[in-house]
């Protein structure tokens, strides 16, 4: 027997697990263990793997790799450069999927089925990001881009350009979002200013604009709800 058979004297191999009943039969730390390769001279890949799994929140799943950053995952015995790569592309596969499933069923009609659609995506980021959502007649997303990364200002955000998106993909409302890496929702002055404008633009061109919502950590603010839009 190989060292390798030996190491995983409780576990059938991912792979062969994989090839003998399909990849819908293997748990997260297994798929995790494929993609890995290799473990360390103390786990083997299924052992990593759950270990990633545990610190990201058993409860998440692979989802809870989009909770890491690449810093975070090197310093994981195992994992280098090219695995922490690898597994944020994971994370970002995940969470896409998941995101393109809800989507059809998916009307943005509330304020708080806005904020708990984009919760997760946006809530651990360490930089301010400016979100544009498109929406139908019906308010399910047509178009979703990102505007700007970093401060959220007048300088960076045209009202022009986000006018023009919208009709060029036939919006019939418009949403905007962005994050407060401090976790606290609480619009700013320049928050205020910067919406007050994009609503000028917006109305001029019958394209309204619904909302604004600021995410906190696990919590929000909607600009509609507060009397701000």
């Amino acid at each position: 027997m190989s060292l390798l058979k030996e190491l995983y004297a409780k576990d059938e191999l991912p792979y062969d697990k994989f090839m003998r009943l399909g990849p819908e039969s293997l748990s997260d730390a297994e798929l995790l263990a494929i993609m890995l390769r290799t473990g360390t001279k103390d786990k083997t890949p299924i052992e990593l793997g759950r270990e990633i799994l545990r610190m990201a929140g058993e409860d998440r799943g692979l989802l809870g790799l989009y909770h890491f950053n690449i810093r975070d995952l090197m310093q994981i015995p195992g994992i280098g450069e090219v695995k922490a790569v690898q597994l944020l592309c994971i994370a970002e596969i995940a969470k896409r999927t998941s995101n393109m499933q809800a989507r059809p069923e998916l009307t943005f009609d509330k304020p708080e089925t806005v904020a708990a659609y984009y919760m997760e995506r946006m809530r651990h980021r360490d930089t301010e990001q400016l979100l544009l959502v498109l929406l139908d007649a019906k308010r399910h997303i047509v178009h979703e881009s990102v505007l700007s990364t970093g401060t959220f200002n007048m300088t960076l955000i045209s009202p022009r350009d986000i006018c023009i998106r919208a009709m060029r993909n036939e919006a019939s409302y418009i949403v905007i979002l962005h994050n407060h890496p401090s976790g606290d929702p609480t619009p700013s002055r320049q928050d205020v200013l910067v919406t007050q404008k994009i609503k000028e633009v917006s109305d001029l061109v019958e394209i309204p604009l619904l909302d604004h919502i600021i995410i906190g950590d696990n919590r929000y603010t909607s600009f509609i709800q507060k009397g701000l839009l």
